[in-house]
């Protein structure tokens, strides 16, 4: 099978995202002694910068890492909550069925600066200064913009000019988006962060000056600015103006946390770890238990006709289990959902016509409850299938449906982080003039319906799609990967692994490899809507196995040739002490890096 690019292989460390700039800031800190958790910081942090279109500090950042000398995977909790006033009620009484996807009544707390510092904190061994050095230098200098960032402000240019001011200053020249492949600066950004590394050199102590720097986030002034700014009711994709609900007192009472993952078993050695319930990432673990047994097979590479049907039928199940089930309750039967003999009592549903209907099953004997937008059938429409390598699809109101960037990092110690931060990018709020971002909107995922896993509530996390990925062998960590797309994640992840672990390609050839997507499952985002029976497939399936998919029923969506996915992927093996890395060509900026 052609690949775009070699597989990396070495022994000192790998760096892996969805921009070359941060996958090279990764790499310059594991250069300068950092480990694999310093390394990812520095580059999430680039990442806000360079692909402000995808994320930025406003937004959240979940993962997963495994620590050197350690068999064990654990969950970082960097995502916020609602806000105390965030009531379904409040959003009822504001004549709304649904949480906005615009606009500051779908602001959480944002949870990406604590996330990182958390993170750095406790197991890397860099100073804040050092790691962040290399986002202040890009903010502060510049860096090229990618055509898709001005592309996105176009989209947007009438909302920004007309509604959000602090917006249009920030994005437009002259009324008009920058050119792509400019030299673009945020020096206000630069600002806010070096305002807060001042705050952390004032006290002693790498661990100290961190916990000084969040504090200076939660309970100083990036916190004052934010409340005072979501007191002004501004435009949102409803079509009227709402003040947020998200205060500094959310802000200073919420901090990043550890857990542990969802883990599951499969063949050959191989085991699993998720996000758990709070998050999509349990999809990817029934829809690989649906899997278990039946016969896929590759060709050249290349999933047949036959496996691409069946995994599709695996991901509608999933899915509309997701629907029904998961959300951030501790009363979420995520143990059944994913256990062999409830996928063997869903099995069955798998048949040789595509479904186009949406199937919750009855883990533990329970009914299952969809959401009354979803029940009621009101959103089951055509949506648009334009996809750009994983890049979100915009509205001129800003709706973004997807989103967020990815990166993983393994080091010559064993450390491997998988991260995939998301949230307060450009097009989702009005920019507040005072930081140089916006906040996230990662609210417009709630139910405003009562009595659901996901239903809006104060304190509660939204049931995200964010959703990075890492697997163990024989018990051993080894391997790290993700994507960016929304409610793909998991479907071009589950591509990948496929790909990886069927079709027996390396990292770089699974990546590469054909990849596809069902649009039969309701959108995570606003305005939540989905497209019965749609199949989205890479061209390079080959005529006759799209042929042979809609002989099946499928409504096939030819997306183009190297249209789907962003993903990237680190691994070792403990025997060599070899080191692998890979990266997403499609849209020509994921890059892995390493020696």
């Amino acid at each position: 099978m052609f690949t775009t690019r070699p597989e990396l292989v070495g022994t000192y460390g790998m760096v892996a995202s969805t921009h070359w700039l941060a996958s090279a800031a990764g790499m310059a800190v594991l250069e300068d002694g950092g480990n694999a958790f310093d390394a990812a910081v520095a580059a999430g942090f680039v990442l806000q910068v360079v692909e402000p279109h995808l994320n930025g500090p406003g937004g959240e950042v979940p993962a997963l890492f495994a620590t050197a000398g350690s068999d064990s995977v654990e969950v970082l909790c960097g995502q916020g909550v609602a806000p105390a006033g965030a009531s379904i009620g409040h959003y009822r009484d504001q004549g709304l069925d649904l949480v906005p996807g615009t606009g500051l009544l779908a602001a959480t707390v944002p949870g990406a600066w604590d996330g990182w510092l958390t993170l750095l904190r406790d197991h890397g061994t860099r100073s804040l200064r050092q790691v962040l050095g290399y986002a202040i230098g890009y903010a502060r200098d510049g860096f090229p913009l990618i055509d898709r960032v001005p592309m996105t402000i176009a989209t947007v240019a009438e909302l920004f000019t007309e509604h959000w001011h602090s917006s249009a200053a920030m994005w437009l020249r002259d009324g008009k988006p920058p050119a792509a492949g400019s030299r673009f600066t945020n020096p206000v950004l630069a600002d806010v962060w070096e305002r807060l590394l001042a705050e952390a050199d004032a006290v002693n102590g790498r661990e100290a000056q961190i916990d000084a720097a969040r504090r200076a986030w939660s309970q100083g002034f990036v916190a004052e600015e934010i409340d005072a700014f979501c007191r002004t009711p501004v435009r949102d994709d409803s079509g009227g103006d709402h003040a947020g609900v998200l205060t500094a007192q959310d802000i200073a009472s919420w901090q990043a946390s550890y857990e542990a993952p969802l883990t599951v078993d499969l063949a050959d050695g191989w085991a699993l770890h998720k996000i758990g319930r709070w998050s999509q990432g349990p999809t990817l673990a029934q829809q690989l238990r649906l899997l278990e047994g039946r016969s896929l097979s590759y060709v050249d590479g290349v999933a047949t006709a036959d496996t691409v049907h069946q995994a599709v039928e695996a991901t509608k199940l999933a899915f509309a289990d997701r629907e029904a089930w998961y959300g951030d309750d501790p009363d979420v039967p995520i143990d059944a959902l994913v256990s062999r003999a409830y996928a063997a009592s869903r099995a069955s549903l798998i048949g040789s016509r595509a479904s186009l209907e949406l199937r919750p099953g009855s883990p533990e004997g329970r009914s299952a409850a969809l959401p009354s937008y979803v029940d009621s059938g009101r959103a089951a429409e055509p949506v648009s299938s334009a996809v750009g390598v994983g890049e979100p699809t915009v509205s001129r109101t800003g709706t973004t449906r997807g989103d967020t960037v990815h990166v993983d990092v393994v080091d010559r110690w064993g450390n491997m982080v998988s991260a995939t931060p998301s949230g307060g990018w450009l097009q989702s709020s009005p920019t507040i003039p005072a930081l140089g971002f916006c906040l996230g909107t990662r609210a417009q995922m709630f139910w405003l319906d009562e009595g659901l896993p996901n239903s809006l509530a104060p304190g509660k996390r939204p049931r995200i799609t964010l959703s990075p990925s890492m697997a163990s062998r024989n018990g051993q960590p080894v391997l790290a990967f993700g994507t960016p797309g929304g409610d793909q994640q998991d479907q071009w992840q589950l591509c990948f692994w496929l790909a990886h672990t069927v079709g027996g390609l390396n990292l770089q050839a699974a990546i590469d490899s054909p990849s596809w997507h069902s649009n039969a499952v309701p959108s995570s985002f606003y305005p939540r809507n989905w497209t019965p029976g749609e199949l989205v497939v890479e061209s390079r399936l080959g005529a006759s196995t799209i042929a042979s998919l809609t002989e099946r029923g499928h409504r096939v969506v030819d997306g183009g040739a190297w249209s789907l996915g962003r993903m990237s992927a680190v691994a070792r093996d403990p025997e060599t002490g070899f080191l692998y890395g890979a990266a997403n060509p499609r849209g020509n900026q994921g890059y892995a890096a390493g020696r």
